[in-house]
């Protein structure tokens, strides 16, 4: 997985050298229903590499690192699946039998997933593999994981308003498309609410949405599908999901997914929304798997290159010019505080990266003031540019 900007995301695949040990061992995956989750991806520290290159495997915890090889220091495994059964299984796929017949070998290529229209109205997880049961999605183009945010000359300024159907919102805290609104909030103050309205708002305004869930409850994210799915949102939705139950390596990649799939629109001249929910959960896995990359701590016992965990995905949210017909990327970012407390580390970092937060206090819900917005501490930093003449003039008296 990839940890550091010097580093690149390479797609790896376990090749079984025997043919008998291929016999029992994908057999024994498919047994336990998550063959087509696995998931294997490669720090490496050049462009350059040999594609035939094998690496020795060292077992984990959580993650396996791959080591030995001048070209591809270090890289990490990630299977789907419950903890013991996939410790076992990595461990018999590894070191079963002869111990040192099986190996990982890179494919050449950095990691991309298959894009197409048809990803509209369904659920799928950080492979963008489909979750929700309705079968397989069939895509002929392919586009990075992670790829680069656009130039500043690609850029247009703010102009059009993105409307959340929230008077609260639209009047005093107008959000643009393009803009990057930070929603905050402690739990259960009405932040997913606020990200589901606007969703709902979309209909009919030729946008497309697409809802990234991380570490939240899965009752949590039926919940929200199921609400879609009642006001005909899905048509013009993906919601990418990665539960709490989920491997932190999948955690962290569901939201460089989501911005994937928002990109694959916005690059054809659509307007795109995109609602990351929430990103603490995601730094929370980013620091786990830190930690038994045994990378040395910082504040709070995150890496230090948390801060650039977050820019380089809410950098990917832009309004291209004229001369690209002007698609647009919105993106709307959750992080749960602590009493409130938005001087955390993760909160500071992400205020910082934004054009505006929206506050939701825990005591105005309680008061049944819905949306609770602390108007006191919330702003947007676009302000006026992000509003119709007509909110303007209803906004300011």
């Amino acid at each position: 997985m990839i940890f550091n900007s010097s580093y690149q995301t390479v797609d790896l695949e376990i090749e079984v050298m025997e043919e008998e040990y291929r016999e029992w061992i994908l057999p024994l995956w498919r047994e336990n229903g998550y063959a087509n989750y696995y998931s294997a991806y490669l720090m490496c520290a050049s462009e350059y590499w040999n594609a035939d290159q094998r690496w020795e495997t060292v077992e984990g915890e959580a993650i396996n690192v791959i080591s030995g090889g001048s070209d591809i220091p270090a890289a990490t495994i990630g299977v789907d699946g419950p903890s013991s059964v996939r410790q076992s299984l990595i461990r018999k796929a590894l070191y079963g039998l002869n111990q040192a017949n099986f190996g990982s070998k890179a494919r050449g290529r950095i990691a991309q997933i298959p894009m197409s229209e048809a990803y509209l109205g369904h659920v799928v997880n950080a492979l963008a593999k489909p979750i929700d049961g309705r079968g397989e999605i069939s895509a002929s183009e392919f586009r990075l994981i992670e790829s680069t945010a656009p130039g500043i000359i690609l850029r247009r300024s703010v102009y059009e308003p993105l409307q959340t159907g929230l008077i609260a919102i639209d009047s005093m805290i107008p959000i643009g498309r393009s803009q990057r609104e930070f929603i905050i909030g402690d739990r259960q103050t009405g932040k997913t609410a606020v990200a589901t309205d606007t969703i709902l708002n979309q209909q009919g305004q030729n946008g497309l949405c697409v809802y990234v869930a991380t570490g939240q409850k899965s009752s949590s994210v039926a919940q929200v599908v199921t609400t879609l799915q009642e006001k005909g949102a899905m048509e013009y939705t993906i919601v990418v999901a990665e539960t709490a139950d989920s491997p932190a390596t999948l955690q962290y990649l569901a939201p460089y997914t989501g911005a994937a799939l928002a990109e694959y629109f916005m690059y054809r001249e659509r307007h795109t929304l995109i609602i990351y929910d929430d990103l603490s959960k995601q730094a929370q896995a980013y620091h786990q798997m830190s930690l038994l990359l045994r990378r040395p701590p910082d504040r709070q016992a995150y890496p230090g290159d948390v801060f650039y965990l977050h820019s380089r995905l809410l950098e990917r949210a832009a309004k291209f010019s004229s001369s690209l017909r002007e698609g647009s990327m919105t993106a709307l970012t959750i992080v749960e505080t602590q009493l409130g407390d938005v001087s955390d580390y993760i909160p500071t970092n992400v205020i910082s990266i934004t054009d505006g937060q929206i506050f939701l206090s825990a005591d105005l819900f309680n008061s049944r003031i819905r949306p609770a917005i602390n108007v006191g501490i919330s702003l947007s930093r676009v302000g006026f540019a992000a509003q119709i003449k007509a909110m303007k003039q209803v906004a300011g008296k």
